[in-house]
């Protein structure tokens, strides 16, 4: 019985294997992958099965994919290098872009552009200045040109920083990651100092230092 049991539990894990080992990697321009069965890849789009709904179906455009490795180890590319089509990198480049991306959407966490917009907004919501919105969305527009600090632990491969084409990847994703937190930030802490000027320093600050409305 025992035999049995196991013998039946061998099957199932074997098949549950054989199952996985069938699927494909499509693998896409911004860096992520997908692992699932192809269904089709005709009408400009590659189709698999829905991994949220069994019973429905995902497509993916042409222009996403970068590639489609398949189980049999056979590799479908779909990027080529096109300057007409604003694809100026290699193949070999372009896979060093999207890594750069993966790495900082997965490392790069932009707190500090969250919290200096923040106080930025605090302070000249508090101050109730008329254009306050200025500074914290000043500072979010500032906070994409600054030269980006590549931190060693966000590399999934030290090998990677030695490609410029990583290091465009990574930057562009953390440039906007730092736009989006310090929109977070600035639009928070600009509320909570109008809030804090109307509620308690509107009638104390001295008029000079303030525009009232």
């Amino acid at each position: 019985m025992i035999c049995k049991f196991f013998f039946t539990l061998l099957l199932c894990s074997t098949a549950l294997f054989s199952s996985a080992q069938n699927k494909d990697t499509i693998l896409l321009m911004n860096g992520n992958y997908v692992v699932e069965k192809v269904l089709d890849t005709l009408i400009g789009a590659v189709t698999i099965v829905n991994p949220a709904n069994t019973a429905g179906k995902l497509h993916y455009e042409y222009d996403e994919i970068y590639c489609v490795k398949y189980a049999s180890g056979f590799t479908d590319y779909y990027y080529t290098q096109d300057t007409m089509k604003g694809n100026y990198f290699t193949r070999e480049e372009m896979q060093y872009y999207m890594y750069g991306e993966r790495d900082a959407r997965k490392g790069f966490k932009a707190r500090g552009c969250l919290i200096g917009a923040g106080i930025v907004g605090l302070a000249s919501g508090g101050l109730g200045l008329f254009f306050a919105p200025i500074f914290p969305y000043g500072y979010m527009g500032l906070s994409g040109i600054t030269k980006v600090k590549i931190k060693h632990k966000t590399i999934s491969n030290p090998n990677y920083i030695d490609h410029d084409a990583y290091i465009l990847g990574y930057e562009r994703v953390s440039r906007t990651k730092r736009r989006i937190q310090a929109l977070i930030g600035g639009t928070i802490g600009l509320a909570a100092g109008y809030g804090l000027y109307f509620g308690f320093l509107k009638n104390n600050l001295p008029s000079t230092f303030t525009l009232r409305f």
